[in-house]
């Protein structure tokens, strides 16, 4: 079914924006995707992201329409711009004349950009989690909206849901590439561990002997040779790997029958 009000669109952008525990997760495509959102519903020139990990600039995406002009824009604010003041106090930054800006001195090398490409205006507002900022949404404008105050400029607050929401979805993804990483290291271990162990039984019944007696003979053969115990356990199962060798290494061992 098609949209046809602001608030639907919104909806369905927002449910977008939570969608990211998924294993193709790109962050650049994510943000580009929201962005876009950002540009439709606001009516936009172009609006692009700019992620900061400890004061570092680690990623920036706009919107694919205009992307090129957004992250042209963003770059232009390496020495200030309304990212970084958002970034910085962690309040929105509310509609600004570029022109007015550019007069007074404030963000020069970005409103010198911003004004060659014919953006009327610019807002800012912060990407956070609670109390994790992560960085900051830009919208750049055509016009500058007139007659709305910073706090109840239906505008700011629009894209301050989608920043909203664009944190929540990114933190998300993070807990959960987090907790399957783990999840893949603690199989990793079990996995391991149960060829070591159907190993140990493998030369326990072969030599007739104790299965610590032929984990020791495991663990001796793979630190002689700097393999991984679990490579030698695999061998031992596959039945490659080579039975005096090891038989030498369990020699002199308590309870093998020569």
């Amino acid at each position: 079914m098609r949209c046809t009000t602001r608030e639907a669109r919104l909806a369905a952008a927002l449910v977008e924006a939570s969608d990211t525990l998924t294993e193709g997760f790109e962050t650049t495509d994510y943000l580009q995707r929201v962005s876009d959102h950002c540009v439709e519903l606001l009516s936009a020139r172009a609006a692009g992201f700019m992620l900061i990990d400890s004061g570092r600039t680690v990623s920036l995406a706009g919107c694919s329409g205009q992307r090129e002009l957004a992250l042209e824009l963003l770059r232009a604010q390496s020495g200030g711009g309304p990212c970084l003041d958002s970034y910085g106090t962690g309040r929105a930054v509310p509609p600004v004349s570029i022109s007015v800006a550019h007069a007074g001195a404030r963000w020069p090398g970005f409103t010198e950009q911003a004004l060659r490409h014919g953006v009327a205006a610019t807002f800012a507002v912060p990407v956070r989690r609670r109390e994790t900022l992560l960085g900051a949404l830009n919208v750049f404008t055509p016009t500058l909206p007139e007659g709305r105050t910073p706090e109840g400029d239906g505008e700011l607050r629009l894209a301050q849901a989608l920043a909203d929401a664009a944190a929540v979805g990114l933190q998300n993804h993070r807990a959960y590439t987090r907790y399957r990483t783990l999840a893949d290291q603690l199989q990793a271990a079990l996995s391991s561990r149960v060829r070591i162990e159907q190993a140990k039984g493998m030369l326990a019944e072969r030599w007739q002997t104790g299965a610590d007696h032929a984990f020791t003979a495991l663990r001796q053969y793979a630190r002689r040779r700097r393999l991984p115990l679990d490579r030698v356990a695999q061998s031992v199962i596959d039945r490659v790997a080579d039975n005096a060798e090891l038989r030498r290494e369990a020699e002199g061992g308590p309870g093998v029958q020569q």
